[in-house]
């Protein structure tokens, strides 16, 4: 089997921040977040402050054939296309020369948009007769055909963006949809990264998307007990902070464009980064599985680091998953802790959902996307609300400000409910 260098050529970003890469980079370096307050009435003011965006620009070049194919795409999905859409916008004549079955692609949905009752409630305030004791299926039915978008189920698809993205940019090779939490925009960006390294296509798209700020999620994700209370406002989501209580939610899509390094090179791309080495790993909590285990990311850290031939001095920084929470964060730095007393290192550690919120699939390759941008500015960003980490952890070089670095690699992590947590390490040219 063929084992082939593999690039990133192409990146593209919709979030809370901005409608394209250079602008959500541009909030980060000057330390903006994305998230707002929204007020609602039916919801309590804690649950009202979100990373929600606020424009986003759809490509010129839609064809008509694919254009009445929109309909099916969700909010959600609608900025997934986006961030695709600019990531190949740089190879447009490499895509075309390449055959579309060695085209791969792979899409990573955590997308809640259309959770809820609220397309059909027109229909069922009717049926009912506004008074939800009795319900007439006859008023339904005829209310259903006159109020309610047909679509509204086909839009809750979760591979929807697959499908169109499949005929927008043809490609026909290896992939899949994936519908999950994170780390499923890491896994997406490792299984296109293998499908270039094994030689089963010569370029691939991995995307990552999704919307956690629909008010029933926003209800579900309070009763976990995992959201911030945001007794400090937007300033409220704090990794790795002592008096941490949670985390925010987002919304956004983001895209990274792979191909062989040869191919690269042979085109003349500007090439962004090197993928070094990727990896998977679950950590298991006996008798209870929703439980953040001890350790969460320590044996996916290592072998990654192992995947890749470099040791944690090698990395300029480590963004690390920081969802903000007691447990997952506290479990998160136990894991690093370890591996530094182990290899006797201090490499900074920074925390990036502050920016956007909590964006799901979405959060997992847009921050690896900042990642590059910082390593090319020689820059640690800096850990948005953050004052002062637990006792145990008050030696880790995590900062509310800016930090100077100087290797060209960094390494990624993203878990999720279960302790599955995914890996990358990327250098950046």
């Amino acid at each position: 089997m063929s084992e082939r260098e593999v690039v990133i050529t192409g990146v593209g970003l919709t979030s809370p921040l901005g409608k394209n890469t250079g602008e959500n980079w541009r909030s980060v370096t000057s330390m903006k977040t994305g998230i707002i307050h929204e007020p609602k009435d039916n919801l309590p003011d804690y649950l009202q402050y979100v990373g929600k965006v606020p424009e986003y620009v759809l490509p010129e070049d839609i064809a008509p054939k694919q254009v009445g194919q929109m309909k099916f795409l969700n909010r959600s999905a609608i900025f997934g296309f986006c961030a695709a859409s600019e990531a190949v916008s740089h190879a447009r004549e490499t895509i075309q020369n390449t055959e579309p079955g060695r085209r791969s692609l792979y899409v990573a949905a955590g997308d809640f948009t259309k959770i809820g009752c609220n397309d059909i409630y027109p229909a069922l305030k009717d049926a009912t007769g506004n008074k939800w004791e009795t319900i007439d299926y006859t008023k339904l039915n005829a209310s259903g055909l006159n109020k309610v978008n047909p679509f509204f189920l086909l839009e809750s698809l979760n591979n929807n963006l697959f499908s169109f993205l499949s005929a927008y940019v043809e490609f026909m090779g290896p992939g899949t949809s994936l519908a999950s939490l994170s780390p499923y925009g890491g896994n997406a960006l490792e299984l296109a990264y293998r499908s270039i390294k094994q030689d089963k296509a010569d370029v691939a798209l991995a995307v990552g998307y999704g919307s956690w700020i629909n008010d029933i999620v926003l209800y579900e994700l309070e009763g976990l007990g995992i959201l911030s209370k945001c007794r400090h406002g937007s300033g409220s989501f704090r990794p790795f902070d002592a008096n941490r209580d949670g985390f925010i939610t987002g919304e956004g899509g983001a895209a990274i464009f792979l191909e062989s390094y040869e191919r690269a090179k042979q085109r003349g791309a500007n090439i962004l980064g090197r993928i070094r080495g990727v990896s998977n790993a679950i950590e298991f909590t006996p008798g209870n599985k929703f439980s953040v285990p001890e350790k969460v990311c320590k044996r996916s850290v290592l072998s990654v680091l192992q995947d890749s031939d470099c040791s944690v001095s090698d990395l300029s920084f480590i963004i690390s998953h920081g969802s903000g929470t007691q447990k997952g964060d506290r479990s998160e730095l136990n894991s690093l802790t370890d591996i530094f007393n182990e290899q006797k290192a201090d490499t900074p550690v920074c925390g990036l959902k502050p920016y956007t919120g909590h964006m799901g699939a979405a959060s997992d390759i847009t921050e690896v996307i900042f990642g590059i941008h910082a390593v090319k500015e020689k820059t640690v960003p800096a850990t948005l609300n953050f004052h002062s980490a637990e006792k145990s952890f008050s030696e880790l070089k995590i900062s509310s400000a800016p930090q100077q670095c100087d290797n060209n690699s960094f390494l990624s992590i993203s878990y999720g409910v279960g302790g599955q947590s995914s890996t990358v390490v990327v250098e950046v040219f």
